[in-house]
């Protein structure tokens, strides 16, 4: 069920990864990338936990914001 929910979004991140990103160049500060970051952050976290990951990352990634590694936090075992 959750791949159903997750699919149009990381469909849509897929498509600005292979259409939209080779045009502007690589900017990222951050490894992964942030949209592998968001598709990464959304099949573990599924979509509301994903988004919001997804959201602080992007929110980040500026000439001022950090960079290098920072991997999705790990799901938490109840």
């Amino acid at each position: 069920m959750r791949e159903i929910i997750i699919f149009p979004f990381v469909f849509l991140i897929k498509i600005y990864q292979f259409l939209i990103s080779p045009m502007i160049g690589k900017n990222c500060r951050f490894n992964p990338t942030c949209s592998n970051y968001a598709v990464e952050a959304l099949k573990k976290h599924g979509l509301i936990l994903g988004m919001y990951y997804s959201i602080i990352r992007i929110s980040r990634c500026h000439a001022w914001g950090g960079s290098g590694h920072d991997p999705v936090p790990s799901k938490k075992s109840k």
